[in-house]
């Protein structure tokens, strides 16, 4: 990503958060970016693109955390929680700090739903990778790892799309690592003290 195309989609962002996907006009992006109408539509064609283009820069700044992270993470659970924190916990995060977050949110899949699927598949991709280390153990609960890595990346959108708050978004994901941690057989865990 170029300085103009990073600089257009940090407006973007911020201009979004502040208004909204329906109620941002062009007009908004460009003059928020600093930039003519015409480097605005060089870059990106319209509000859709740029959607698009946030939803991609995110999942790759995230995947790039991940990759960073893994190796100071000793166990499964260390695994799994750096993954969650960065695909799921940092965007509920920047989510819930925004004024529009429902309509930034049904803009996003409205207008992005190949990107947001595809950046679905790299998670489930990475999860299936921190998994197969312990394919027997799984395979020996009954389950095949790409099965549970699709139902752990399926599982904690839905969890940071239907929290009540944050506290009871990490309480999901705990609940989720904790399952996936005994299917896997990772001794190297205890159960969380949930008193």
């Amino acid at each position: 990503m170029n300085d103009t195309e990073r600089k257009l989609l940090d407006a973007a962002l911020r201009v979004f958060s502040r208004y909204g996907v329906k109620r941002t006009s062009m007009g908004d992006l460009c003059e928020e970016a600093g930039v003519s109408r015409q480097t605005f539509y060089n870059t990106f064609r319209n509000k859709d693109d740029i959607l698009r283009a946030l939803i991609r820069s995110y999942s790759e700044t995230a995947l790039e955390e991940i990759a960073a992270g893994l190796a100071d993470c000793a166990t499964l659970a260390d695994r799994l929680d750096l993954v969650f924190d960065r695909a799921v916990v940092s965007g509920f995060d920047m989510v819930a700090a925004m004024p529009n977050a429902e309509d930034f949110v049904d803009g996003a899949h409205a207008s992005a739903r190949e990107e947001i699927d595809a950046a679905g598949e790299r998670f489930r991709a990475v999860i299936a990778e921190l998994l197969q280390p312990h394919a027997p153990s799984i395979r020996a609960a009954g389950i095949a790892v790409p099965d549970l890595a699709d139902c752990m990346q399926r599982a904690s959108k839905a969890a940071a799309r239907h929290a009540c708050d944050r506290e009871h978004l990490l309480t999901q994901l705990a609940t989720l690592r904790q399952l996936c941690v005994a299917a896997a057989g990772d001794p190297a865990v205890e159960p969380r003290n949930t008193e």
